[in-house]
C-alpha cells in the first residue's frame, strides 16, 4: 500500500468548493431562518447567542443534545478536551482539515464562529457527562488492547496510552477516545495514514506502519473503553 497517497487534486478541489459553498449556504439559511429568540435561536453568526443554544439547536442534530452521538457517522464531544475541540472548529473555519466529512459538515457551519463562541462550544461539550457506547460492550479487541497500551515496537507504532492517557481520557490538546464510534476512528485514522486531510498532527507518523486488520483492532478495542 503506497501510504504517501495524497487527494486528488482537481477533482477533490472541485469537490470541496462545492461542499464549502453548500455548506455556507446551509449556515446562512440556518442563520436567517432561525428562530428570533435567543433561547431558541439557530443563528451561528450571532455571538450573543449562548453556546448551549447553539450546542442544542444546532450540535444536537450530529452530535446528539449532551454530546454523546448515537450516529457511528458523528463524533462522540461529551467530555471531550476542550482544547482540541477548540483546535478542530479553527481548523474547520480555516479550512485546514480537508479529510471530505471534515469541508462537508463542518466548514459552512464554522464559518461565522468567532473565537469566543468556539470557546463556548469547547467549554460547553467538555461539561457535558461522557456515556459509554452501547455497541462497545459487544466485543473487546486482545489485539487492540496490546495495541492501544504497548504499541507495535517492531513498526515503530507508539502505544496509544502514552498521548490519549491509560483511560483513553485524553491529555491536554490530545483528544478524548474511550467510548468513540469505532466507524469514525477508522475513518480518521486512514485520512492520517493515507491522504494528508488533517495536517499539522503527529498521527501522521504514528499511523504510517498501521495496517488494516490493526486500524480495526485498535478502534474496536477503544470503542469498548468504559466512559469513566
Amino acid at each position: 500500500m503506497n501510504h504517501a497517497t495524497k487527494l486528488p487534486s482537481k477533482p477533490w478541489r472541485v469537490r470541496a468548493a462545492r461542499c464549502a459553498i453548500g455548506g455556507a449556504i446551509v449556515a446562512a439559511a440556518i442563520g436567517v431562518s432561525g428562530c428570533t429568540n435567543p433561547e431558541r435561536s439557530r443563528d451561528l453568526a450571532n455571538p450573543g447567542i449562548n453556546p448551549a443554544v447553539t450546542a442544542a439547536q444546532v450540535c444536537s442534530a450530529c452530535h446528539g443534545a449532551d454530546g454523546n452521538s448515537s450516529s457511528p457517522n458523528f463524533p462522540r464531544l461529551a467530555g471531550q478536551r476542550a482544547e482540541y475541540i477548540e483546535e478542530q472548529l479553527k481548523n474547520f473555519r480555516a479550512h485546514q482539515r480537508i479529510d471530505p466529512e471534515g469541508y462537508e459538515y463542518m466548514w459552512g457551519i464554522s464559518r461565522n464562529l468567532t473565537d469566543d463562541q468556539i470557546a463556548g462550544l469547547a467549554a460547553y461539550f467538555s461539561k457535558q457527562t461522557p456515556q459509554s457506547n452501547p455497541a462497545g460492550a459487544k466485543v473487546v479487541s486482545d489485539e487492540g488492547k496490546a495495541i492501544f497500551e504497548n504499541g507495535i515496537p517492531d513498526k515503530q507504532v507508539t502505544a496509544c496510552q502514552a498521548c490519549h492517557g491509560p483511560k483513553a481520557e485524553g491529555l491536554g490538546a490530545f483528544p478524548r477516545l474511550a467510548g468513540q464510534h469505532q466507524d469514525y476512528m477508522v475513518k480518521q485514522l486512514l485520512v492520517f495514514r493515507d491522504t494528508e486531510g488533517r495536517p499539522g498532527t503527529p498521527m501522521k507518523q504514528i499511523t504510517h506502519n498501521l495496517d488494516r486488520k490493526e486500524v480495526n483492532a485498535v478502534t474496536l478495542y477503544v470503542q469498548s473503553m468504559p466512559a469513566n
